[in-house]
């Protein structure tokens, strides 16, 4: 806890994913206003006492859908760090450990995907398997496992030849024992702050995918299609787009600072 007050920014962004987390649950449970209730005679309306953050070009409340919107973008974040981190660590873990031809195949291919950029390629992705929430989150896990890959080769391969990991194989440990007990959790750290920090990036990504309409579907919230929704009236009704905007924006920061905060928190070199 003392190492946690002492670093600044990942306290700070601890305590704005909380404060986001307390208001998305209070609105789930008090919230008075329906996000996908329209209400075409006070369309555009600016914030008030009524909509405390105005409403959007067909009447619908625009704080209303950014709480509905944030717990979307959970779903899309959960869902990709459940399909990319697993895939990373186990395709490093083999080529690290292996080593020889299966390295090279592996890192080769790992390669080929960090060479294209990953929005182009998400968007590829997405318009191949369709749009929706599932598609959109498959889409970005394909482009986001390259990194962690590339983490577990380099501590694979660190560690492999270490004297303890040498003293465990003349004790006639298995391979699956020597990954699973003397390795992989030595390379938990590293893991750990490379998801953090890409968390601002998959947020921005499934934005993006929302914005061109590649994400989630209308009548559902979601910050990037509620921006492109937005940006036509952006000089007269600035909050219609700008609201979701500050929310792609401060969730992004909040995980930029965690993950800063964990690097320096967990990394000893860094020390």
């Amino acid at each position: 806890m003392r190492s946690l007050l002492r670093h600044g920014g990942l306290l700070v962004g601890l305590l704005m994913l909380a404060a986001l987390a307390l208001a998305v649950s209070g609105f789930a449970l008090f919230g008075r206003q329906d996000p996908l209730r329209q209400d075409l005679p006070g369309r555009l309306a600016a914030p008030s006492s009524a909509h405390w953050l105005g409403t959007d070009e067909v009447g619908r409340d625009t704080l209303a859908r950014i709480m509905s919107g944030a717990i979307i973008t959970g779903e899309v974040v959960l869902l990709v760090s459940i399909l990319a981190v697993p895939v990373g660590m186990l395709v490093g873990l083999a080529a690290g450990y292996r080593g020889g031809a299966l390295d090279i195949v592996l890192m080769r291919v790992t390669d080929l995907f960090l060479a294209l950029p990953k929005l182009l390629l998400a968007l590829a992705f997405a318009a191949a398997l369709g749009p929706g929430i599932e598609n959109a989150a498959i889409a970005i896990a394909i482009t986001s496992w390259p990194p962690y890959a590339r983490i577990m080769r380099a501590e694979t391969v660190l560690l492999r030849n270490a004297d303890f990991v040498v003293a465990a194989v003349l004790q006639g440990a298995s391979t699956t024992r020597l990954l699973l007990r003397y390795i992989l959790p030595l390379t938990l750290n590293s893991v750990l702050v490379r998801a953090a920090l890409d968390m601002s990036g998959i947020i921005l990504t499934a934005a993006g995918l929302g914005f061109l309409g590649l994400g989630v579907q209308p009548p559902a919230a979601e910050w990037g299609a509620m921006v492109a929704g937005g940006r036509s009236a952006i000089l007269d009704q600035w909050w219609v787009a700008t609201f979701p905007g500050l929310a792609i924006l401060t969730v992004s920061v909040a995980f930029s600072l965690i993950g800063d905060g964990l690097r320096d928190l967990l990394d000893k070199r860094a020390r």
